[in-house]
């Protein structure tokens, strides 16, 4: 292994690890090294799709944090980088993808055996990504001080160990008990990995930093480590939340001539980091939407991702949702489904192989979509040909994106027989009036094209919010520690 390595632990899920370890990637990538982002293990219906490195390696998905973390560090996304990742299904069931791909057996494995079975698999991962960079900043998952698993955890300590990391101990000092949080998390490990902690950082923080004296030097009497960073609260850093609505107020103002969009917040939500661009739209008013109340006044209405199609389309249904979207597009309101929402746009969800579930749908396009065992998984460059109504300025922009589904959708045959027609496209299906459009392909509003196209504007690329992540730990961390975490 020649890589120094950097690990970002939590008091708790929610602290701020994924962002501060994307601003890690980012500094030391400015600094003229190769890095890598690593986390063993991620829980989040957020992913995304990357390509292989050769032959022996398919490709496949990893968590959205973990893409975006490589962009940052200036380095090609790939499977290495996240070689388990666990999408809830249910509040007891995930589907495992394994380096990049699904398996339908440690998916049925209980967690406690599953673990012990995927070590061997991840330690080869960061060892080979280890290998082939400078530094490699990893990313933990919860709290490291989870007494019941830590027996069993292999994202958190069993990692720092392995990767010989120094580490970073971050807490939310907003939610209150910041102090009792780091010391408590301390306290509870074992003292041999106490010693790989660093420092600790305080995240969230409001107000004036002194009033918090004597608090850290009173914790460093009684840990021997260091607070490092006082990091003040910013709300606007520009990455999205990694496991799901986690700020729903309603971004943006809806200025003269702009737009209210209402993205429909259902529980199983994925991909939902896609719409971060939105919130960047001068303009704009972006709604997460959990009633029809929400949905008032939307000139947009979205169906994103689902985990769990059928389930979110009775949940839609329970609400109320399904009546007052059909009422928009009756008016003549723009519709949007990708993926899970394109499903359910359609007649009918059909789930021959019990990996979904049966459900009608909302019967806004004559399209039927069945379950297949093997899932999607690819990469496309393509554009709009055929789109028309009110979408048109999206025929022929190009645009990049990537796709994850299940299920294969098309034409209801009977319906298609008794002359209803839909238009379809190279990348997916409208009603005849045009206003309801759905598609498979994820990252429409990250494609600087598509966003000139519908709204005119220009937004921040991730680039310069990268920058903007870097710049901010180098103001707010003790002169040196950066520097100073990588030291031979």
């Amino acid at each position: 292994m020649a890589a120094r390595c950097v690990m970002v632990l939590g008091t708790t899920s929610g602290a701020g690890k994924s962002w501060l370890a994307t601003a890690l990637c980012r500094w030391y990538a400015r600094q003229g090294l190769r890095v890598a982002p690593f986390k063993a293990q991620n829980m989040s219906n957020n992913a995304r799709v990357v390509p292989a490195r050769s032959d022996a390696d398919h490709g496949g998905e990893i968590g959205s944090a973990q893409y975006f973390q490589a962009l940052a560090a200036r380095a090609v996304p790939d499977v290495r980088m996240n070689p388990l990742l666990l999408k809830p299904e249910r509040d007891t069931a995930s589907q495992v993808i394994l380096m990049g791909e699904v398996h339908e057996a440690l998916t049925r494995t209980p967690w406690r055996e599953r673990s012990a079975m995927v070590w061997p698999r991840i330690a080869e991962a960061f060892d080979s990504l280890a290998a082939d960079h400078d530094v490699v900043v990893l990313e933990g998952a919860g709290s490291p001080a989870e007494i019941n698993l830590m027996a069993s955890d292999i994202v958190n300590l069993r990692m720092a160990c392995h990767a010989d990391a120094r580490c970073l101990l971050v807490t939310d000092i907003d939610r209150g008990g910041a102090f009792a949080h780091l010391y408590g998390t301390w306290a509870l490990i074992p003292e041999a990995d106490r010693a790989r902690l660093s420092g600790f950082v305080l995240n969230r923080f409001r107000g004036d930093a002194s009033l918090l004296a004597p608090g850290p030097e009173q914790l460093q009497g009684l840990t021997g480590v260091p607070t490092v960073a006082t990091l003040p609260m910013w709300w606007q850093h520009g990455l999205p939340e990694e496991d799901g609505v986690f700020d729903d107020r309603p971004s943006g103002d809806r200025s003269a001539g702009g737009l209210t969009v209402a993205v429909v917040a259902y529980p199983r939500i994925s991909n939902l980091d896609e719409f971060q661009p939105l919130k960047k739209v001068p303009g704009l008013r972006l709604v997460w939407a959990r009633t029809p109340e929400a949905l008032a006044g939307a000139d947009w209405i979205v169906l994103p991702g689902s985990k769990a199609t059928a389930s979110d389309l009775a949940w839609l249904r329970a609400q109320g949702l399904d009546r007052a979207i059909a009422a928009h597009a009756t008016a003549g309101g723009r519709v949007l489904g990708i993926c899970g929402g394109l499903q359910m746009l359609g007649e009918a969800l059909v789930d021959p192989h019990g990996i979904d579930g049966n459900a009608p749908g909302l019967g806004l396009l004559p399209l039927v979509t069945v379950f297949a065992r093997e899932k999607t998984v690819r990469l496309r460059r393509t554009r709009f040909e055929a789109v028309s109504g009110p979408w048109s300025a999206l025929a022929q922009v190009p645009l990049a994106g990537y796709e994850i589904h299940h299920g294969q959708t098309g034409a209801h045959p009977q319906l298609a027989a008794q002359g209803r027609p839909v238009l379809a496209d190279e990348l997916g299906w409208q009603n005849t009036a045009g206003n309801v459009l759905g598609l498979y392909l994820h990252g429409l509003f990250e494609d600087a094209g598509v966003v000139r196209a519908l709204f005119g504007a220009q937004v921040p690329t991730l680039d310069a919010t990268f920058d903007g992540l870097a710049d901010y730990i180098d103001r707010h961390f003790a002169p040196g520690v950066l520097a100073g975490l990588i030291d031979p």
